[in-house]
């Protein structure tokens, strides 16, 4: 009996400490979860109840280089379906209502199939007032569709833009698994230009309202009252180095013709206008494009999609002329004083014509008369290596890093080039059409700009950008951003006799006189780029004032025959316009020029 006892006792003692243990751990675990842990498991009880709703800010807009506004945002409304509430028997009534093609609808809604279905998916933007209308005479009998006022972008100062501002299209599947911690499906980013560039800039930062929802997900009240609410902040207002004025006399100017204009000022880098024609209307994009007008822009023989200012590679012509006369001064293989006889062209292996026969030259006239024999010597004395060199010191044959994205790096051909072509070998007499900017070397529009800003800031300037920086929003003025600096390392006496052929160009007995001004002096030079399958390009740089250069400017018309008939006249009423705006003529004090002008008989265009 005792034994029976003993042993119950000790049973009873086993099942004690077990119970006992069992609650100790289960009063340890619950004191753990309710007090160490009760920040954490509130968060993830959170979770499960409730819904951010999310607030869309407003997109920074755009201000030209003197505050205007020339891309703004405008209120448009959007078309929403919320799934949980929508009949799909409506798609087809809808759609016929938008306009949109059949399984339009379908297609968004099982785009956005893994999201709750009691949030209201995007189906179109920017609907007109007559679908607002019908939704409205028809709502109860729409359950699950509504429409919001969101905004688009907007173009008030009549400029087109459409190469330099970009637009903004809805995101993409393969960008939203890319930045999914930042956008959601619907939303819009910028596609090209500054937009795409600028982006995350313009955007903005999105505002949240958290509200209590039930285990199928509707909502019925806010979180705290709304105490945990964020508001969006507005994308940051970008101030452009674009004018206006001037970009709207480009665009004018360049209706009807296929080229180009970049206009920069010298010192800073800034783009003042940049056009590529034609273009297209960047209001066709604000909201949903038509398949027309998509079908009508790919199927343009123009390409007006494609930029010609920064990805158009042709042969500069004698607009690079400069560039052989540069390298020489600056090397010492020439001086002022050297002079080279024209008799109307040039042997090496072959003749090669000049467009005129000049006589004894030196380099300032030269440039003045645009004497092909004069460059054609030129480049044997400096060598292909060397006239590559400063080639590359200028920024050719690589891109200039604009800040609009899409641009070509262009061409120009070294001892390499010709070797892996031609062997060792290679035929030499190749090197002379070099010196006149044909053959092999092609260049961008934007590197021309940059090229003659860089001859008219002696040899010194910063990297082409549209976009100068932000405007704050509390002092309303510019915090400008940092660009790269270049600095050709060429010696300043050597842009002063360079420039003094260019002046020469314009105000002596050049191929540019018809655009002389007394208010302003221009400093210039024309070209025409041979074209085999058709009438030549025409080009013009130039910039001004010569004494205080303050636009530096790039034109390119193709297939139109001579620079100084088509290119240089529009480059006047661009330079006009921005100065005399500006009132800055700074009328030049009459000085010798670098050595006599020994020439005297008509010119010819080149």
């Amino acid at each position: 009996m005792r034994a029976v006892g003993f042993g119950s006792f000790q049973r009873k003692s086993i099942i004690y400490f077990v119970l006992f243990t069992s609650f100790a751990l289960l009063a340890f675990r619950l004191f753990q979860m309710q007090i160490v842990q009760q920040k954490a498991y509130d968060t993830k009880s959170a979770d499960n109840s409730i819904k951010p709703i999310e607030q869309t800010p407003l997109r920074g807009v755009f201000l030209d280089r003197n505050f205007n506004v020339i891309v703004s945002n405008i209120p448009a409304y959007t078309l929403r379906i919320t799934p949980a509430e929508y009949d799909t028997s409506l798609n087809e009534i809808i759609e016929t209502v938008i306009g949109a093609d059949r399984g339009y609808i379908g297609k968004i809604l099982y785009n956005n199939r893994l999201y709750s279905k009691y949030i209201p998916v995007r189906i179109r933007r920017g609907i007109d007032f007559n679908t607002v209308s019908w939704l409205e005479e028809h709502s109860e009998n729409l359950k699950g569709v509504d429409y919001v006022v969101e905004m688009q972008r907007g173009y008030p100062s009549g400029i087109v833009g459409a190469h330099v501002f970009g637009y903004t299209k809805e995101i993409s599947a393969k960008q939203l698994q890319e930045e999914k911690d930042y956008y959601t499906p619907g939303d819009y980013v910028g596609h090209s230009g500054i937009e795409k560039k600028y982006e995350k800039v313009l955007r903005g930062k999105k505002g949240f309202n958290y509200v209590l929802v039930d285990s199928r997900g509707r909502e019925f009240d806010k979180f705290k009252d709304g105490e945990m609410d964020t508001q969006s902040i507005k994308g940051e207002d970008l101030v452009l180095g674009i004018d206006a004025d001037v970009q709207r006399i480009a665009e004018e100017e360049m209706k009807g013709r296929r080229g180009a204009v970049v206009a920069i000022e010298p010192s800073t880098g800034e783009i003042i206008a940049l056009v590529s024609s034609p273009d297209f209307d960047l209001n066709q994009f604000s909201y949903v494009t038509t398949r027309d007008y998509l079908n009508k822009l790919y199927s343009d023989p123009d390409k007006p999609m494609f930029n010609r200012a920064t990805m158009s590679l042709k042969p500069p012509g004698s607009t690079y002329k400069m560039l052989a006369a540069i390298a020489a001064l600056d090397l010492g293989v020439i001086t002022t004083s050297t002079t080279f006889y024209c008799g109307g062209g040039f042997t090496f292996g072959r003749f090669f014509k000049c467009h005129g026969s000049h006589g004894a030259v030196n380099v300032v006239h030269a440039i003045e008369k645009s004497c092909n024999t004069f460059f054609y010597k030129l480049i044997y004395e400096i060598g292909l290596e060397k006239w590559y060199e400063y080639g590359k010191k200028f920024g050719f044959g690589t891109k200039t890093g604009i800040d609009i994205g899409e641009e070509s790096a262009g061409f120009i051909p070294n001892t390499a080039f010709y070797e892996k072509i031609y062997g060792p070998n290679w035929p030499k007499s190749i090197m002379a059409s070099l010196g006149i900017g044909q053959g092999e070397v092609s260049v961008t529009p934007l590197q021309l700009a940059q090229y003659v800003a860089l001859i008219a800031n002696n040899g010194k300037s910063f990297v082409p950008h549209v976009v100068k920086g932000y405007r704050d929003d509390m002092t309303k003025e510019l915090v400008p951003f940092k660009f790269k600096e270049i600095n050709t390392g060429v010696k300043k006496e050597v842009f002063d006799i360079v420039k003094e052929g260019m002046f020469l160009v314009v105000n002596g007995s050049g191929t540019a006189t018809h655009i002389r001004m007394n208010e302003i002096k221009i400093a210039g030079k024309t070209g025409t780029a041979q074209n085999p399958h058709g009438k030549d390009h025409a080009f013009f740089i130039g910039f001004a004032p010569y004494e205080n250069p303050r636009i530096a400017i790039a034109i390119v018309v193709e297939n139109v025959g001579f620079g100084g008939t088509h290119a240089a006249p529009i480059a006047k009423k661009l330079i006009e316009a921005y100065l005399m705006k500006n009132n800055i003529t700074s009328p030049r004090e009459e000085t010798k020029p670098l050595i006599e002008n020994q020439f005297i008989g008509a010119s010819l265009e080149n």
